[in-house]
């Protein structure tokens, strides 16, 4: 074979190699998991008919329990709603971003230290799968900048979402709520000065608005599939949060009937996402649906079961949400209809889960406060977070729902919780384990771990923005 021949097949050889290797990467890209994050408002712990309820039936939440896995020890990061939405998205407390309460407006935000909107260069999931080729779409409530006077607050495509669609707490498009009871003759009105925070603007009775977030998200999914694109996809309900407004023939009598209503109707209206991915070929074995509340209930609307306490409180009830992980493609089939009982963990690990799942990586420049933990989320492991769980409670809530000056602070470390004042007082600690329900407090039993558990979280609080 002549020289001219060999350096003729080398090239030809590399020019295939090159070709297949572009090829398995375009391959690559269109198979990425698709996430969609179903992130429910004020519900309980106990709430759905798979963790316990029984005044009420979420089947098809149930459903997505029994092909998926139920965990009974996962955490959000915050008892009330704006903060909790930001560890989520972000990974990182959210008092790094001084969102330590719910936004409202200008004057109640400098009242309790708290921001108008979350920073634009915090580290959003979103951006981070968008810069790895995902389609990333924000359907629901949002809650992190837009809302009362705050009309500046930057749109939602801001923070690494290519298409939005919101309520009346945040910018962008949105969906606003008309009202119904029993015996009205038209519907009322709510939030109507919410038009001014962006358009266009859709009004629909409120017992039909997670319906049309589910339509919009669903229209935005077909679309991802037709650019042959992997996507990720906030599905964030109004629902359950007061005012309850059922269907007018689904109406109850009393703050927990009606709850129970709107959270029933609310299974019913996510049944359309949940079958649209179950059924279709191309997404089934694909795709990765996590299902959890912000915080824990409303209290005389939801329920927390065995644990203490509700929305606002650093006691399980404010802060433990039940969570149901479907993938029949990406989860175990030695883990598909079990309980996980034993792992510890919070919604500030999913996103560094999320990012090694999609293969991607870390906004440049920042450290998550979450760890990875995708083999627990998809049940290959029951592996808890190392570090502990850190809580600061919100600046305004010291006395609320039924409690007289609360805890300030808190934090989760394997079996063990401790609360306690800010300077370390009153201290309570918890066998989370063998007393979930925190009725038996061993404070003066285990003075060691007392002072070690104090420490940490008050030091803790202290390298926080908020607590300097």
């Amino acid at each position: 074979m002549t020289k001219t021949r060999i350096l003729l097949t080398l090239c030809v050889a590399a020019f295939i190699a090159t070709a297949l290797s572009l090829s398995a990467t375009a391959g690559e890209i269109i198979k990425k998991p698709n996430i969609i994050l179903v992130f429910i408002d004020d519900m309980g712990w106990a709430d759905f008919s798979c963790f316990g309820n029984k005044d009420a039936q979420t089947p098809n939440v149930d459903r997505m329990a029994t092909e998926g896995i139920a965990f009974e020890q996962f955490y959000v990061n915050s008892p009330i709603c704006s903060p909790s939405r930001v560890a989520i998205s972000t990974g990182q407390y959210p008092q790094r971003w001084k969102i330590t309460s719910f936004l409202a407006n200008r004057r109640y935000n400098k009242q309790r230290g708290v921001v108008n909107w979350l920073d634009p260069k915090a580290p959003m999931l979103a951006r981070s799968l968008k810069a790895v080729g995902y389609a990333t779409g924000h359907f629901g409530k949002w809650h992190m900048g837009g809302q009362r006077d705050v009309a500046e607050a930057p749109p939602i495509t801001d923070y690494g979402f290519d298409q939005s669609l919101t309520n009346f707490e945040g910018m962008g498009a949105k969906l606003l709520p008309l009202t119904m009871k029993p015996g009205w003759k038209k519907p009322g009105q709510i939030w109507g000065n919410a038009v001014r925070l962006g358009k266009p603007v859709t009004w629909m009775q409120r017992s039909k608005i997670t319906d049309g977030f589910v339509d919009a998200a669903l229209k935005f999914i077909k679309k991802a599939e037709t650019d042959k694109k992997p996507f990720y996809v906030n599905v964030w309900p109004d629902d359950v949060h007061s005012p309850f407004f059922p269907p007018v023939d689904k109406w109850g009598n009393g703050k927990r009937e009606l709850y129970l209503a709107v959270l029933e109707e609310m299974d019913r209206q996510l049944a359309k996402l949940f079958d649209h991915v179950h059924d279709s070929e191309n997404l089934r074995d694909n795709t990765l649906i996590l299902i959890c509340s912000d915080n824990g209930h409303e209290p005389g609307a939801g329920r927390a079961g065995i644990l203490k306490g509700a929305k606002t409180h650093l006691f399980e009830g404010g802060i433990r949400s039940s969570l149901v992980v479907w993938g029949p493609g990406l989860v175990s089939k030695k883990a598909v209809g079990t309980r996980n009982k034993t792992s510890v963990f919070s919604a500030i690990d999913f996103a560094p889960s999320l990012l090694r799942l999609a293969g991607a990586k870390v906004q440049e420049g920042s450290t998550l406060d979450g760890e990875e933990l995708l083999d627990t989320i998809l049940g290959k492991s029951n592996a808890s977070r190392k570090a502990p769980i850190f809580y600061g409670r919100p600046p305004d809530r010291k006395n609320f729902y039924g409690f007289k000056d609360l805890p300030d602070v808190a934090v989760r470390e394997g079996k063990w919780k401790l609360l306690c004042d800010f300077d370390g007082g009153r201290p309570l600690l918890y066998d989370i384990v063998a007393d979930p329900g925190e009725s038996n407090n061993q404070a003066e039993a285990q003075p060691k771990l007392v002072k070690n558990l104090t420490k940490k979280v008050t030091d803790w609080y202290k390298s926080m923005p908020t607590g300097q």
